[in-house]
């Protein structure tokens, strides 16, 4: 693990995105809430949610941070959905593991919850596909101190 005792405690956040690709059919469900599972983007959404507070559990050397804020954004178009996770935090590391995080747990659940509507006569997704996660912006406020 990083020794951050030195660095000081300010403000910091991230956002991140991601996509699913998903049958026209699937995005029609998931649009209307006739998804068997429950509301598709809202499970997405809290589950996002629950896995930004425990990124130091999944991930080894992340350090237990205080966070402030989580929101979870979708975009709908045709055959794709996007999640946008943004994470708040006054601390005294950096946030865009969280974000990063909130969006592929997010994406798995939307994978889930629709992936009987998704499989071909084989149990096959042949065109299901998360894709292009990436972080898309990280702020921290620099202090005097940090210069």
């Amino acid at each position: 693990m990083i020794d951050i005792s030195e660095k000081d405690t300010i403000p910091r956040i991230a956002s991140a995105s991601g996509k699913i690709k998903l049958k026209k059919e699937t995005i029609a469900r998931i649009k209307a809430k006739k998804i068997e599972k429950g509301d598709a983007l809202t499970i997405a959404k809290v589950s996002a949610i629950n896995a930004v507070k425990k990124v130091p559990e999944l991930i080894p050397f992340c350090h237990p941070i205080p966070i402030t804020n989580v929101d979870i954004d979708f975009e709908i178009e045709e055959e794709t959905i996007k999640v946008i996770c943004r994470v708040k935090s006054i601390a005294k590391t950096g946030v865009e593991m969280e974000a990063l995080t909130g969006v592929n747990i997010a994406l798995l659940n939307l994978w889930d919850v629709v992936k009987r509507y998704e499989k071909d006569d084989k149990g096959q997704y042949p065109t299901t596909q998360i894709y292009d996660i990436q972080v898309v912006k990280k702020i921290k406020v620099i202090t005097n101190h940090e210069r």
